[in-house]
């Protein structure tokens, strides 16, 4: 018949004896992660393996402290690698539209940044001066002076060739002309017009040749002119030069051996400067006194400029970087756009980095959740870790949304590990359906949500809670308060082996427990105050378990709790509803009668049942058929219901109520209606192991405490259930007391026996059980419908009365009562 438990059986007592210490204050907090040695050999491996594709998902249910153990982990890690490069972007002077990515040593980027702008500050103003100084304008003065001495000397010869020639050279808006000149006086229109033909002739022979020597004349000052900007502008070279040579030497020789890429950039700007040079020689006050030109010289300067697009100069390690909301822009990084005068536009210092910049060198630490809600960050992502570079890229653009002009950045190459942390079953979904993420995440770090319960894990429990108290400045435990802290562990783990490793749950009780012994001026933490804090966390979301449990007291839920009854048995379930997970009684009936449609689930028929519970509901057919109709047909009409229930049924827990309280139709066997039952069972009639066996325990137990107890109510278990035990400890008591028992049983035989008090008993040699036992009477009521059928059928032609009504109904025959 099994065994009923004692109260030592039904929860594992920790002894604050055992911690040896008074308070965790005096302990050293843990470091690392504890309890999850599995994880840790896959974390090590991962981060280890330089290969492509090993990046690192972190499997595990919410709750177990992946994330803040993780990031502790890579940032011990991170401190014995090296800082990764600074990088940062500057223009290309032969395709703007493709800006230059720069790599330098870390902490060079802002160096360079803030020595280029030196640099570009400084030059503008020493140019400025160059060419406002008495040499360069001493200079430019005697070759603008040398050009008009020899200007004037062919003017002269001009004006006298023209005298000669009887004509005088004047200037016009509209260029030279020739006078004709009689005796120092310029002829008028008239007297033009009254000169012979001949003298006309003759005047504009003279008049052409002229014309043709000032023609020379003229090419000649346009090529001394042409000669005169070709020196200038030598000399102009000259100047800059000699003003940017010295400190493009300086940073040359700084950054030269930083990257092959900065001497030939540093010479393109040089060489841009001189063909822009009166962009630096532009006088302030023309800038102050007209602000479009003012801004449109600071734009045009920005090309000077250095993006640093990431500065690793306050790192001491490898960097360690979270994204908590990984935008596909947060990931790869985003180009910014700015609009002048109703124009979008955009250049190389307004490209931002991402967090996979930030991460470049070292770890990127994501919640895959996160990533999968964020539409193209997936995408994005693998891109980034399947090319080994990140190319900062406008979204638009990239999907064809808009088509616009926009810069292109060169890519940047990545070295990088990824850790996605996430649940099991995003894992296996991603590893099923995205063909990709195999290669690209082949590690796999599993958190176990439990560890072992031993005296080492115990030990680090303790120090684990002495960091939390540390680090958020709470109050430290006593022993007795960690005792509880590690009982509760336990039974969060459903297991007397085992303890919880839902670390986020347990540091919630703390802090909890630490505002109970504040209210009360503890200095530290007690057991009290723990229980409290359990008590209350519970009070706080039970209100719809308490109006349940105030129906079933008033009997508007029908839950019988004294007495017996036939067919009808307790079955116990568990609600879940997020934060709450309690356990309900519920009645279970059966109803038998011969017949051919065998064992009918009536949940599965009104679309209530789920598949779990459809396959307990099957099995128990099989175990009718082994076990009672080897040599006769089941001959069985029956019909399973849990009464009052309103909601789907799941799970194959209550397949060994819904049995017992068939047998005992079949057998006319009255079961204890104050005895709960739950667990499964097989075909071979083996009592199975569930979940939630605490919160069931529990649930029937507070319906029978609102009654009043007697000391004949009580939950029967499966005996594979026990070590899953940790009652509460109010109901612990009551066991101890006598009021409330917990059974436990192997077989269905146990079972059955316990409930009803009639022998299970066993199958003889000639196949019958023993005489008077629940089996026979089951075994006999079952060859009565048989034998009942049979007789039946022969009364009826052979056939079941509904068919032979059809058959008769097709042919036109009316059948006479005898």
């Amino acid at each position: 018949m099994g065994r009923t438990l004692t109260a030592e059986d039904v929860r594992r007592v920790f002894s604050p004896d055992k911690l040896g210490f008074e308070t965790t204050e005096g302990l050293e907090p843990v470091k690392g992660i504890i309890g999850q040695a599995r994880a840790l050999q896959a974390l090590d491996f991962g981060l280890e393996v330089s290969d492509a594709g090993f990046n690192i998902y972190a499997a595990g249910r919410t709750g177990t402290g992946k994330m803040s153990a993780i990031v502790a982990f890579l940032e011990k890690t991170a401190q014995g690698k090296d800082v990764p490069s600074d990088w940062c972007y500057v223009n290309n002077f032969q395709d703007a539209y493709r800006p230059q990515a720069i790599r330098l040593s870390a902490g060079k980027g802002i160096q360079f940044h803030r020595d280029m702008k030196r640099f570009i500050e400084t030059a503008r103003d020493d140019v400025k001066k160059a060419f406002e100084s008495e040499d360069y304008t001493r200079r430019r003065d005697a070759l603008a002076g040398e050009l008009n001495e020899r200007r004037q000397k062919v003017f002269s010869q001009l004006n006298q060739t023209a005298r000669e020639s009887g004509f005088a050279i004047q200037m016009s808006p509209i260029g030279i002309l020739l006078v004709p000149v009689v005796q120092g006086r310029p002829l008028s229109q008239e007297e033009m017009l009254a000169l012979s033909p001949g003298e006309r002739e003759q005047l504009s022979r003279k008049q052409e040749g002229i014309q043709e020597k000032i023609k020379e004349a003229m090419n000649q000052m346009r090529t001394w002119e042409g000669d005169l900007s070709q020196e200038i502008d030598r000399m102009d070279l000259e100047v800059v030069e000699f003003v940017l040579g010295g400190r493009i030497q300086d940073l040359t020789r700084k950054y030269g051996g930083e990257s092959p890429e900065i001497p030939e950039y540093l010479k393109a700007v040089q060489d841009d400067i001189v063909e822009n040079k009166n962009l630096f020689r532009s006088p302030p006050e023309a800038e102050a006194a007209n602000p479009f030109a003012r801004m449109m010289i600071t734009q045009a300067m920005r090309k000077y400029e250095v993006n640093v697009l990431v500065d690793n100069s306050h790192l001491k390690g490898a960097p360690v970087v979270i994204e908590n909301n990984p935008t596909f822009n947060n990931l790869i990084g985003r180009l910014e756009k700015e609009a002048q005068f109703g124009a979008i536009s955009a250049d190389f210092t307004m490209i931002r980095p991402g967090a996979l910049h930030r991460a470049n060198g070292g770890y990127l630490v994501l919640r895959m959740e996160d990533v999968l809600r964020n539409v193209f960050s997936w995408e994005g992502l693998k891109r980034a870790a399947r090319e080994q570079k990140v190319v900062v890229e406008d979204l638009a653009e990239r999907y064809g949304f808009i088509s616009m002009k926009s810069i292109q950045p060169e890519a940047i190459p990545l070295k990088i590990k990824i850790i996605l942390i996430g649940e099991n079953i995003l894992y296996h979904a991603l590893h099923y359906y995205d063909r990709e993420f195999p290669e690209l995440f082949k590690v796999k770090a599993e958190f176990d949500s439990r560890m072992d319960f031993s005296e080492q894990n115990v030990g680090q429990y303790a120090a684990a809670l002495c960091l939390v108290c540390g680090k958020e400045e709470l109050r430290h435990l006593d022993a007795g308060a960690v005792s509880k802290v590690i009982e509760h562990s336990s039974r969060l783990a459903e297991d007397q082996r085992k303890l919880s490793a839902q670390f986020a749950e347990i540091a919630d009780i703390v802090r909890e427990a630490n505002y109970w012994a504040g209210t009360k001026g503890k200095k530290y933490i007690e057991a009290a105050d723990i229980s409290r804090a359990i008590e209350q966390k519970e009070y706080r979301s039970n209100l719809i378990q308490e109006h349940i449990q105030e129906m079933m007291d008033r009997e508007l839920l029908k839950i019988q709790t004294r007495g017996s009854a036939v067919g009808q048995v307790n079955g116990l379930s568990v609600i879940s509803l997020g934060d709450l997970y309690f356990g309900r009684p519920n009645r279970i009936t059966a109803s038998i009668a011969a017949g051919r449609e065998g064992l009918i689930d009536i949940e599965r028929e009104s679309k209530l049942g789920g598949r779990l519970h459809t396959k307990g509901v099957l099995i128990l057919s099989g175990l009718l058929a082994e076990r009672y109709a080897m040599n006769i047909p089941l001959t069985l009409s029956a019909r399973i219901v849990f009464e009052q229930s309103y909601e789907e049924v799941d799970g194959d827990s209550a397949s060994g109520a819904e049995l017992y309280a068939l047998l005992s139709a079949l057998a006319d066997a009255p079961i204890r209606q104050g005895v709960a039952v739950t667990g499964s069972v097989n075909q071979k009639g083996e009592a199975q192991a569930i979940g939630g066996v605490n919160q069931k325990i529990e649930g029937f137990y507070d319906i029978c405490r609102i009654r009043g107890l007697t000391g004949n109510e009580g939950v029967m278990i499966p005996e594979s259930n026990v070590e899953n035990l940790m009652l509460r400890e109010d109901l612990v008591e009551a066991i101890r007391r006598g009021e409330f028992f917990v059974h436990s049983v192997a077989t269905i035989d146990e079972g059955i026996e316990f409930l009803t008090g009639i022998k299970a008993g066993q199958r003889l040699e000639d196949g019958k059980f023993e005489e008077g036992s629940i089996n026979r009477r089951v075994q006999d009521r079952l060859e009565k419908f048989a034998k009942g059928m049979r007789e039946f059928m022969r009364e009826n032609g052979g056939r079941p009365a509904k068919e032979r009504e059809e058959a008769l109904a097709g042919t036109g025959t009316v059948e006479e009562e005898e």
